[in-house]
């Protein structure tokens, strides 16, 4: 029992009031008081009077040793800095020690960790918790609710790190808050991605919850969504590498129990489990293993599937949008496909250099030289292929990076053939997809689906486009403002495609 305490006490966040007990019971003397600085910016003063020189500023969550007690001032000596003075009495926070002081300090804990802005405060509060709690404790539901309040501390520290502040004053505060944060044992991780870097919990407290028993269903979902966030990967990591910390990501999300999950939360797991899977049908896709991207492409859909909108969040449907956009770009590695018409077939190559080429072929013609071909680095989905019935036109699904797919668009002009891209929004590439929704007859014209999450914009619209031009004639924001989309939509289509949820 005691051996599991040192543990979790050396894991989670206690270094400093660790260093506070130690130096008292080496000096053989009685426990000392150590206190909580409660406030930001407080003046640690030479003399117990408000007009005395500062020697330094505290911040909200930092420890003191309590030495002795002046009027309205305590005495405190600051082992951080190794440095002592005086602290008005409202800026700080008494903390007792031993099993008998855990009640309270758990019951303070679980209000400050609700609080924004107080997250250095929660991290000082679950340290003395730690201290306090016997170790059978440590192994129950009282452990489980520390190591959840750290996880949560962390990670909204470091949201609000990575959105930053505007002022000076904030920025300073924020910087204190990291430092203080630091120093009580948690880590954070860089993730640069262009321009933008995000701060992320490096996730310890979360893993240490996952592995333990008395760990609630509520909070071991939580846990999982936290270890497996899409803006907390590598953004620089090779195609090999990304797939095996998906599949890390995968297996993690499916360890948690979801019998006794209450339903956003289930939601909040399928809508992670989706997107997931998606990356993984890309990436197998990517390197060939067609059984293994059509399973992974089954899961993202089936994932999806399950979420309940009515159950998410308003915070939620961001991310659920994200999915959906993930596991719909995926969607043709699940199998499903329209059968291209006689006259013309579209077939795939693969070249040394590892891109795929896609021809357009007239079966009639012996020994037929392409009529049109493009090559593409991403993953062509054969299985999408639709020629219309005049024969004049061809579409197929490609898909050039994870999350985003386009159209290709094989045409017959008076200059012989051409293909052209129909990408899912005139943005740099992010999230989404261009699709084919049906030919209308007569071989001019063609329905397109186009949905985009791009430069913090989510666009999904429905389109009839010319096919001369392959500009959009008419365009709406719901399919059924369209006559066309009423009359001639690709069944397969209505039945398969997310663009319709």
């Amino acid at each position: 029992m005691k051996q599991l305490g040192n543990v979790l006490l050396a894991a989670a966040v206690v270094a400093v009031l660790a260093a506070v007990f130690s130096v008292s019971a080496r000096a053989a003397e009685p426990v000392a008081a150590v206190a909580l600085v409660t406030r930001d910016a407080v003046t640690l003063r030479a003399a117990p009077r408000d007009s005395a020189a500062a020697q330094t500023v505290l911040w909200r969550g930092e420890v003191v040793e309590i030495r002795a007690e002046r009027g309205d001032f305590v005495q405190v000596w600051d082992h951080q800095r190794e440095r002592g003075g005086y602290v008005k009495r409202s800026q700080l926070l008494g903390v007792g020690s031993g099993e008998q002081a855990a009640p309270e300090l758990l019951a303070l804990l679980g209000f400050v960790s609700e609080q924004p802005g107080s997250e250095t405060l929660g991290l000082a509060l679950a340290a003395a918790a730690i201290q306090a709690l016997p170790g059978a404790a440590l192994q129950g539901p009282d452990g489980a609710r520390v190591l959840d309040a750290i996880g949560r501390q962390a990670e909204r520290l470091a949201e609000r790190a990575s959105q930053g502040a505007q002022r000076s004053q904030d920025r300073a505060m924020l910087t204190a808050h990291l430092d203080v944060a630091r120093r009580h044992g948690v880590t954070f991780q860089s993730i640069e991605d262009g321009e933008r870097v995000r701060l992320c919990y490096e996730g310890d407290a979360h893993r240490r919850l996952l592995a333990m028993p008395a760990a609630s269903a509520e909070q071991q979902a939580r846990a999982a969504l936290a270890l497996t966030r899409s803006d907390c990967q590598n953004p620089q990591a090779r195609p090999g590498e990304r797939e095996a910390a998906d599949q890390a990501r995968a297996a993690l999300l499916d360890r948690v129990p979801t019998t006794t999950l209450a339903a956003h939360w289930r939601a909040r797991l399928a809508t992670r489990q989706a997107s997931v899977w998606s990356g993984l049908a890309f990436a197998r896709a990517q390197r060939g293993d067609a059984t293994a991207a059509r399973s992974a492409a089954e899961r993202a859909l089936q994932a999806i599937a399950r979420v309940d909108r009515a159950e998410l969040a308003d915070d939620d449907l961001t991310r659920h949008t994200e999915a959906a956009l993930r596991a719909n770009a995926v969607r043709w590695a699940a199998g499903s496909g329209v059968a291209p018409a006689a006259a013309l077939s579209i077939t795939t190559r693969k070249l040394d250099d590892g891109q795929t080429c896609a021809s357009l072929i007239d079966p009639r013609q012996k020994a037929a030289q392409p009529l049109a071909e493009r090559c593409s680095w991403g993953v062509v989905w054969a299985a999408s292929a639709s020629v219309n019935r005049e024969g004049n036109a061809a579409a197929l699904a490609v898909q050039p990076i994870d999350g985003w797919r386009e159209l290709w668009v094989f045409r017959k002009t008076a200059q012989g053939w051409t293909v052209q891209v129909l990408p899912p929004a005139a943005l740099n590439p992010g999230l989404g997809y261009a699709e084919l929704a049906g030919w209308v007859p007569g071989g001019r014209q063609m329905l397109v689906a186009r949905e985009a999450m791009a430069e913090g914009r989510t666009v999904r619209r429905f389109e009839v486009v010319e096919l001369n031009t392959l500009t959009p004639q008419r365009t709406a924001f719901e399919p059924d403002a369209l006559g066309p989309f009423a009359r001639w939509p690709d069944a397969a289509w209505k039945r398969d495609s997310l663009a319709l949820r």
